[in-house]
Formats: C-alpha cells, sequence, structure tokens
C-alpha cells in the first residue's frame, strides 16, 4: 500500500496565509494598527462637538464674568482670549492648541487646564479603578452563579438585583449608602478622599502622586492606609455596584450560551465535574465580551465620578467638573471634557489590544 503526500499545491495558501499573518497583514499587527490610527478621528469627532456645543451655550467669557466686568473690560478680555475672531478662527486655534499639550485655561481662576488634570486627575484615576474592582469582584462570580442557576430563584434575584443597581441613579445610591452605613451604623466616614490629619501627610510626601492609596503604602504606616481605604469603601461602591449590573448580566447571558455548546457537553460526556465546566470550559469564553466592552465601561465609569465625587466630596476631576459648570466657566468644562475623550479613545484602544490577544477571531 502506497502513501501519497498532500498536494503541495493546496498546501501552498495554507504556507502564504501564515507567512503573510506572521508579517502582520491581515493579523493582529494590521488589527492594532488600524485600532491605533482610528484614536485619532474618534478624538478629534468628540472634540470638535465638544467645542461648537459650548459655542451655542453662549459665549463663555459673557457667561462666566459678564455680569462683573464694565463693558470695555469685557470686550477687552474677549479679545485677550480671542472670542471676537470668527468661531472657524477659533477652531482652528483650538486644534492647534491641543495639538500642543494645551487644552486652555479656566476663565475663573486663570489655571491651565494641564495643571488642574495634574492636580486632580490622580483621584478620578483612583476612584475608576476601585469602582471597576468592585465591579469586576462582584459582577463576574454573581453572573456566573446566575448562569449555573438559571430559571431558578437565585437567577432571578441576581437578575433583578443587576437591573436595581444598572437603574438607581449614582447620586441616590451614594446618599442611600451615605445613611445607612455612616450616619445610622457609623461604621465608614460620610465623605472626603481622606480625614485632615491624613490628607496633610499624604500631602507632605516627597513626589507625590496624587492617588492616595499609592502614597499612602509608600508611607508604609498601616493607619494611613486604614484611613485611605475606609474613606475610598462608599465612593467605590456607589460607582462599581453601576457597572457590576451589567458585567453580572453579560456574563450571565455568554455563560448560558458556552455551557449549551458542544464542546461543554462533550466535555460534560466525558465525566468532567460540573463546577470545572462552569470556571473553565464556559467562563472563559465568557470573559472576552466583558473585556471588550471594558471601554465602554470605563467612560461610563468616567462619565459617573462626575456626580459620585460631587456626592461624597472626593477632590477629583468630576468634582472639579460640577464646580465650574456651577461657575459657567465653560472654557475650563470644553478643556476638561476634551482630556477625558483623550483618555477614553486611549483605554478603548489598550482594550481592545487586550481582546484581541485574548480571542484570535478578534482581527480585521
Amino acid at each position: 500500500m502506497t502513501v501519497t503526500n498532500a498536494d503541495p499545491v493546496a498546501a501552498e495558501p495554507t504556507k502564504a496565509t501564515a507567512a503573510r499573518r506572521s508579517a502582520g497583514g491581515g493579523g493582529l499587527g494590521r488589527y492594532v494598527l488600524v485600532r491605533f490610527l482610528l484614536i485619532f478621528p474618534t478624538v478629534f469627532i468628540l472634540v470638535t462637538l465638544v467645542f461648537f456645543l459650548m459655542r451655542v451655550i453662549g459665549n463663555p467669557i459673557v457667561a462666566s464674568v459678564g455680569g462683573r466686568l464694565t463693558p470695555e473690560q469685557l470686550q477687552a478680555r474677549l479679545h485677550a482670549a480671542g472670542y471676537d475672531r470668527p468661531v472657524i478662527v477659533q477652531y482652528l486655534q483650538y486644534l492647534g492648541q491641543i495639538v500642543r499639550g494645551d487644552f486652555g485655561t479656566t476663565v475663573t481662576d486663570h489655571r491651565p487646564i494641564s495643571q488642574i488634570i495634574l492636580e486632580y486627575g490622580g483621584a478620578t484615576v483612583e476612584l475608576v479603578f476601585y469602582a471597576l474592582i468592585i465591579a469586576l469582584v462582584l459582577g463576574i462570580p454573581l453572573g456566573m452563579l446566575a448562569a449555573y442557576m438559571r430559571d431558578k430563584w437565585p437567577d432571578v434575584l441576581l437578575r433583578g438585583l443587576a437591573i436595581l443597581t444598572y437603574a438607581t441613579p449614582v447620586f441616590f445610591g451614594g446618599l442611600l449608602l451615605k445613611l445607612v452605613f455612616s450616619i445610622w451604623l457609623g461604621w465608614l466616614p460620610l465623605g472626603d478622599r481622606a480625614s485632615t490629619r491624613v490628607e496633610l501627610a499624604l500631602n507632605n510626601v516627597p513626589g507625590a502622586t496624587g492617588i492616595y492609596l499609592v502614597d499612602a503604602l509608600r508611607t508604609g504606616n498601616g493607619v494611613i492606609i486604614g484611613d485611605v481605604l475606609q474613606h475610598a469603601v462608599l465612593p467605590a461602591f456607589t460607582l462599581g455596584l453601576l457597572t457590576a449590573g451589567i458585567f453580572l448580566r453579560l456574563v450571565r447571558a455568554n455563560m448560558i450560551g458556552s455551557l449549551g455548546s458542544d464542546y461543554v457537553d462533550a466535555a460534560r460526556s466525558r465525566g468532567v465535574r460540573e463546577s470545572r465546566l462552569v470556571r473553565t470550559h464556559a467562563f472563559r469564553p465568557a470573559l472576552v465580551p466583558i473585556i471588550t466592552v471594558m471601554g465602554l465601561q470605563i467612560a461610563m465609569l468616567l462619565g459617573g465620578s462626575v456626580l459620585t465625587e460631587t456626592t461624597f466630596g472626593w477632590r477629583g476631576l468630576g468634582f472639579e467638573l460640577q464646580q465650574y459648570l456651577s461657575a459657567r466657566d465653560f472654557v475650563a468644562v470644553q478643556g476638561i471634557v476634551a482630556v477625558l475623550a483623550v483618555i477614553v479613545a486611549v483605554t478603548n484602544f489598550v482594550v481592545d489590544v487586550v481582546a484581541a490577544l485574548i480571542d484570535p477571531r478578534v482581527r480585521y
């Protein structure tokens, strides 16, 4: 009996495809490049929308300080800021400033937006990090449990909880948590990022990052670390529960699909334990959608941080944004929102790359 080799002509396309993918064409390299290039039009569109929406509201100088200046002073201020020029000229100048990393200067207190970002950005990053950890720790295991107990009372209860956490306004959830755990039970602080004594100690840490947990760990003082974590519990849960409900429902839906797939049935027929089926065979495919939507959820957390920071007096970008909105300082609002748009675009790019590394199907 003679065994013939496979047709070399049929093998050629496979070799060519493998070579092309290894070179980046049609594979991971091309996907990463395209996703990176999409950052620029995304930021451009967001910045453009913010710029013109702020102009629709009215002149930012007049809105913020118009009633406190004489007509001559107001005109001088408008001319110095360039707001007496055509809108298209202002727009092109603003784009040029952003390219140079200059997001403008506030009208009310004459501070560069970059200085505000450096001073308060760490607080917002810290809060979003805490909230994301809470969302993952609660949403993923509860979603797995709901999928495993499908259509039983734990599943019904968890689905109702997910809807409730997502539908509850952030400020209302924060006030409710403060009422229960701070006023009634007295377990946790009402607000702020740390007690006054601890804040003074953290501000004196050499090379302070503005992320209190990092600075507290650098001191090596357990009392300071505990104080920082105590103040972070309620804001983190308030913001994290918003996203935990989304993760719960997403994990549940994808795991139900995975548990009913052929490869899970095959593993079950081989005698694989049910707990291992849930943890390994069904969970890993269900994790990919979580990573895919995580960029959008981070954008939602940044938006929710405005109300959360205001509710708990957490001095971050959201808190400052609310203050400038109250003062009708639209230049500051425009600059902070533009920076947040850049952060969201870059975060989505990183999340997309991670998703592509985990799931080979994510390609162009």
